[in-house]
């Protein structure tokens, strides 16, 4: 079913008990894509996933993957599908080496074993350990192996928790690799940065309702930035304040100013071009900034 979304829900809902987790998450990630899907404990991330595949029940509403109804046809979307919790279990009496096989072998299908050594090597993950002796970075790793060993469209949950910098950048290059072979990958994460730089677009969820969805530079670009002006000599700001969609915020010693702007820059640009401009630094909000303006705004 090549023409359908990844992964499709309208209207859904799930409580646990009298607790309302899911209200009504409307969601479309398109085929190939990285999808970040962005929200703080508790705002429905991991009900929404596992609703997907299957594990729990929704209350309502429709859910597609790949085409397939989850509840109806769980084989056909299990098979298609990788799954990387936010706290892998793995039997301990395993070596890294024998779990790896043993989830292959549930699923199975044959896995190039050359290239599952490659996975490890990339990740500096020894095959031979018992996963007993395994840290939590290091069982992480047996996680993401596991989700990549297999061409399948993904779904991870925090791919990278618990792994260091380092390695958190190579896990990040995996996922590029993925999808440029096709893979969609959709991408729950609390680390946003993470999701900045890799992710093709965005969802933010806020109490089991999707409130945004764009172009995760589309989202970075059209929110305030910040813009610091000083001049060689003191200017009417008046002239700046009244540009549209462009707030002055404070100044000095009428020499710096410093500038709010939403939207499109190029009025004010224009602007400073006639202007005796010694000095010009822009702040672009990074994703967390408006990421934490939607949970401020709730607040409030």
């Amino acid at each position: 079913m090549p023409d359908t979304p990844a992964l499709f829900t309208h209207g859904l809902i799930k409580s646990y008990g009298a607790v309302p987790a899911l209200r009504g998450v409307d969601l479309e990630v398109r085929r190939g894509e990285v999808f970040g899907f962005l929200g703080p404990n508790g705002s429905g991330k991991t009900t929404t996933i596992r609703c997907l595949l299957d594990l729990i029940r929704p209350d309502g509403g429709t859910l597609r993957v790949l085409g397939f109804d989850p509840q109806r046809e769980s084989l056909s979307v299990r098979t298609r599908t990788a799954y990387l919790p936010g706290e892998l279990r793995i039997d301990d009496a395993f070596t890294v080496d024998q779990a790896l096989r043993f989830l292959a072998r549930l699923r199975g299908r044959t896995v190039d074993w050359g290239a599952v050594r490659d996975l490890a090597d990339r990740f500096h993950l020894d095959l031979t350990l018992p996963v007993k002796d395994l840290s939590k970075g290091n069982k992480q790793k047996v996680g993401v192996v596991q989700a990549l060993m297999q061409r399948v469209e993904l779904l991870l949950d925090e791919p990278t928790a618990g792994l260091d910098p380092l390695m958190q950048r190579e896990v990040l290059n995996a996922i590029r690799a993925a999808r440029a072979n096709g893979v969609t990958v959709f991408f729950s994460s609390h680390v946003l940065s993470e999701v900045e730089a890799i992710a093709d677009r965005v969802g933010i969820i806020r109490q089991g309702v999707v409130v945004e969805v764009a172009e995760t530079q589309a989202l970075i670009n059209r929110a305030v930035r910040r813009v610091t002006v000083r001049f060689t000599r003191p200017i009417e700001p008046g002239a700046l304040a009244q540009l549209p969609g462009v707030k002055v915020i404070g100044d000095g010693d009428g020499l710096s100013y410093l500038l709010h702007v939403e939207g499109d820059m190029s009025a004010l640009i224009k602007t400073l071009a006639a202007l005796p401009v010694s000095e010009l630094d822009t702040e672009r909000p990074t994703l967390e900034e408006i990421f934490l303006s939607y949970y401020a705004e709730a607040a409030a």
